[in-house]
Order: structure tokens, then C-alpha cells, then sequence
């Protein structure tokens, strides 16, 4: 398990770092390191799978610790594929508002000056407020992510809250099955040692009595 969960949290962090090149990359190649981005997010998501298993079959006094571990992992790999969402939705929404002003800049308009003037606050107020209708988008989806997170990750944290539970619970139940067998033998031992005291006294009592 060591090995795998080393080998995911490097992957973690190296995804960390390509993250920060996404804004440096030209438009032409953008897309690209997304894909990578998102396959290595992928990738790094199957094998937190495989530790979740793992951590399940660790020795009892290591497996919370262990399932604990994962769950931070699984938190950060969260928060990195949500930044990519985003990063990918402002780049959807930026390039859609390109292509609109290059067709608004290459319509033809009437030779008139006065029919131009009109089309031309026309098409600018259209395009304010599809500016502004992006931007309530942009933060209807952004507010809805966060919402999405944030439930996703208390359930994690109930799920790991009702597994320490059951832990606890467990071994509650043998240290009660443990306290009881110890019990148990004190009984037991105290009886062997007041029937011996009996034995000892009686014998005690016949040897003076018949050879006092």
C-alpha cells in the first residue's frame, strides 16, 4: 500500500504543477494539456480506488490512519479536477465571446449612415447583454459547484465518521469479550485458592488429631 499511496501522491503533485501552465499555454495547444490533465485526474482516481481496498485490509491499529490518508487524498484530487472544470468553462465562454464579435465586426451593414448607426447599438446592446448573461452563467455554475464540493465532501466526511464508528465499535466489543474472559479466570482462580485453603486446613486439622 506504501508504494501505491506514494506513487498517487507524487502524481498529485505533479498534476499541481501542470495546473499552473494552463494559463501560460497558447490557445492553439490548450486543449491538449487539458486532456493530459484530465486523464492523469483520472488515472489518480483509479488507483485511490485501489487504496480505499488497501486501506480496508491494514491491521486494525493502522487501518484509521490509512483510510484517513486516502481521504485527504481523495479531497485534493477533488479540488484539482473542479479547477479544471472551471478553467475549462472560462475558456468555452471566452471563446464563444470571440467568435460573436468577429461575426458582429464582419457583418455588412446599409449604406445608409443613419440604418448603420441603429444596427450597430442594436448589435452592441445584443452583445452586453449576452456578456452579462454568460457572466450569470459563470457564476450560477460556479456557485453550484462549490455547492456540489461541499456535499461531496461531507459526505465523505460521514462516511468516514460512521467507519470510525464501526471501528470503535469493534473493538469496544473485544475489549468487553477480552474483560469477561478475564473475569472469568478470577473466579476461577479464586475458588481453586479458597478450596485449597479448605484442603490445607483439613489436613492440617487430622494430622494432629491422630498423630498429636
Amino acid at each position: 500500500m506504501e508504494t501505491l499511496y506514494h506513487q498517487t501522491n507524487k502524481q498529485i503533485h505533479e498534476v499541481q504543477s501542470q495546473m499552473g501552465q494552463l494559463e501560460r499555454t497558447d490557445r492553439d495547444s490548450v486543449h491538449l494539456l487539458e486532456n493530459e490533465l484530465q486523464a492523469r485526474i483520472d488515472q489518480i482516481f483509479n488507483h485511490l480506488e485501489r487504496l480505499e481496498i488497501l486501506a480496508s485490509k491494514e491491521p486494525p491499529n493502522r487501518r484509521q490512519n490509512a483510510k484517513t490518508r486516502v481521504d485527504q487524498l481523495k479531497y485534493d484530487v477533488q479540488h484539482l479536477r473542479t479547477a479544471l472544470q472551471n478553467f475549462q468553462h472560462r475558456r468555452y465562454t471566452r471563446e464563444a465571446q470571440e467568435r460573436e464579435r468577429e461575426e458582429l465586426l464582419s457583418r455588412s451593414f446599409t449604406t445608409n449612415d443613419a440604418d448603420t448607426a441603429i444596427h450597430i447599438d442594436e448589435n452592441v446592446q445584443f452583445n452586453s447583454s449576452l456578456q452579462n448573461a454568460h457572466r450569470g452563467m459563470d457564476d450560477l455554475l460556479g456557485s453550484g459547484s462549490s455547492i456540489l464540493n461541499g456535499l461531496r465532501d461531507q459526505r465523505s466526511t460521514l462516511k468516514g465518521t460512521h467507519k470510525k464508528m464501526l471501528d470503535v465499535a469493534n473493538m469496544l466489543g473485544l475489549s468487553n469479550t477480552v474483560m469477561r474472559l478475564i473475569e472469568r479466570r478470577a473466579t476461577q482462580d479464586k475458588l481453586i485458592m479458597i478450596g485449597g485453603m479448605l484442603l490445607t486446613c483439613v489436613f492440617m486439622f487430622l494430622v494432629i488429631r491422630y498423630l498429636g
